[in-house]
């Protein structure tokens, strides 16, 4: 890239007297030659640079720091689109106007503060106009980030904060909803309204495969599983939370809902996370802040956050709500939006690292902050403030199993292998144990005994009538059962017998009496053609 001196070699002396008047520069050259040397060697001075980055404003900042990452350049189109242009102002107008007190954009104001430069450079399609800072003030800049950052966006208001949901550690229990369906539970996993997660199905199992708790075809690896249950809530918790973290395995854009993607396109998802991260980092711990404020603030600072190359056309996504393919700049709220707004009331609450607010209980919310765990997940260590998992399961006398949330993550994986899942309430997971679920459970090696010393340990103790009826469907290998079928009832005890005698016996059940007997289910018509054969007529209620 040119020197300072170099790009100076294009202004004339209004342009320099503006630059210089912009830094506080004196400038005593008598002539435009003079000028650009005396100018560009002031410039080069580090203690100047280091007031000059201090006091620009936070946008400005960012660009110059975008320029910094990039090695110093960036194609024009892509650095103009982010940063505004400048305009091209003559001498005359601009000695008289003085548009450099007044910057039109964010790229005016490095361009009149001399940090900014615009040439063309050879690239791999043939030349282009790059935006660049000059070569030998580039090392002298302070780094980026030497500087504390504003907070992006504002606290939020009093009313967006009057309903407040902490961050918890639900999402091990989904994990173990999760893993137990994909042993062998008798509901779908990929269903989140049969399993009742309180997370996102797809962002779960993507987080289990990640953590190494599933086998490559999809299936729980069940020494890995047992390690997870049996770790302590706060260590497991803080396990997920390191995984997700460092892990590229997990890409959040593609499992937004109200995307769907298609094509063959690449993105870095971890790059992407971990600049949101960075982002909330410049706010003040333990602040509510305004999360539409919070968007707004990276839209308008560094919209290319997970856009390195700036393109916008290049990714292939959906509206799922239109199906309509989203393109251009235009629909950054649709995308890095949502993302965000995804990322902070998703998988940053569901991991305890953000704590939400609404403006009421049915309102979605519109503020967060940094929970109280949030520092110590970042670090890989577990809460200290986390309650023991030692709740009793209850067995009612009706064979109900009742296992809350806090009882041992362990105990509830392996009962829900054993029973049929019934639905949750509040905080208790619900099940009962089947001829079905029993037979699952002994395909699986687990047997009668197995479930009675379980709920022995666990339980205040089991009714006398449960334990009976498991011990007999052992014994017996059956049980009662309910069955549904039509019964004819005839007139008399002579036509049921002629009936039996008859060609339509095949389509008979079950006697239930002198004069009743079960059908076959859809045999009713011919049950009732062949008794009108015999002399009888009948009907179907």
């Amino acid at each position: 890239m040119p020197t300072l001196l170099a790009g100076f070699q294009t202004c004339d002396l209004a342009l320099l007297r503006a630059i210089a008047e912009t830094t506080h520069i004196p400038l005593t050259g008598p002539d435009v030659a003079a000028a650009r040397e005396e100018l560009a060697a002031s410039l080069l001075q580090p203690a100047l640079l280091d007031e000059l980055a201090a006091s620009l404003p936070r946008k400005v900042a960012a660009a110059l720091a975008e320029l910094q990452a990039g090695g110093g350049r960036m194609p024009w189109p892509q650095f103009s689109k982010r940063h505004g242009e400048v305009r091209v102002v003559g001498p005359a107008r601009l000695a008289r106007e003085k548009p450099y007190l007044k910057p039109f954009s964010t790229a005016e104001t490095l361009f009149y503060r001399g940090l900014l430069a615009r040439a063309f450079f050879d690239s791999p399609d043939g030349p282009q106009e790059f935006a660049y800072i000059p070569a030998d003030l580039l090392p002298l800049l302070p780094a980026p980030g030497a500087h504390p950052e504003k907070p992006l966006g504002r606290p939020a208001a009093h009313h967006e904060c009057v309903h407040i949901t902490t961050a918890g550690s639900h999402i091990l229990d989904d994990a173990t909803t999760l893993l137990a369906a994909l042993r062998g539970g008798p509901t779908h996993p990929g269903n989140p309204a049969d399993l009742g997660l309180a997370c996102d199905a797809r962002f779960l199992h993507a987080l289990l495969a990640a953590h190494g708790l599933l086998a490559p075809a999809g299936q729980a690896d069940p020494e890995a599983v047992r390690r997870l249950l049996e770790t302590g809530r706060a260590a497991s918790l803080a396990a997920l939370a390191q995984t997700w973290l460092h892990t590229s395995a997990i890409d959040e854009l593609r499992l937004l809902p109200s995307l769907q993607p298609e094509g063959e396109w690449r993105n870095d998802p971890l790059r992407t996370r971990q600049q949101i991260l960075h982002f909330l980092d410049t706010l003040p711990a333990g602040a509510w802040w305004s999360l539409p404020a919070f968007i707004a603030a990276i839209k308008e600072t560094a919209p290319d956050f997970q856009r390195p190359d700036g393109d916008y056309d290049g990714w292939y996504l959906r509206e799922t709500a239109t199906g309509e393919f989203i393109r251009g700049f235009g629909g950054w709220e649709k995308i890095e939006g949502a993302l965000i707004h995804w990322l902070v009331t998703g998988p940053l609450y569901w991991l305890g690292f953000i704590d939400l607010a609404a403006t009421g209980a049915d309102a979605l919310p519109g503020a967060f902050r940094t929970s109280k765990w949030a520092a110590t997940l970042r670090e890989g260590r577990a809460p200290s403030d986390f309650p023991p998992e030692q709740a009793q399961v209850h067995i009612r006398s009706t064979g109900q199993i009742s296992v809350p949330r806090l009882a041992p993550r362990s105990v509830r994986y392996l009962l829900s292998r054993f029973c049929e899942w019934d639905a949750p309430v509040a905080d208790e997971y619900r099940y009962h144990a089947t001829p079905a679920s029993l037979s699952a459970a002994a395909s699986q090696g687990l047997t009668v005994d197995h479930l009675i010393n379980l709920l022995a340990r666990y339980s205040a103790g089991i009714p006398p009538n449960v334990t009976l009826a498991l011990k007999n469907w052992q014994k017996q290998g059956q049980a009662a059962r309910i069955t549904t079928a039509p019964i004819l009832r005839l007139p008399s005890a002579e036509a049921l017998a002629e009936l039996r005698a008859s060609k339509a016996a095949r389509f008979l059940g079950d006697v239930l009496g002198p004069a009743a007997i079960t059908l076959k289910p859809g045999t009713e018509a011919r049950v009732l053609a062949a008794l009108v054969e015999l002399g009888y007529l009948g009907e179907v209620e």
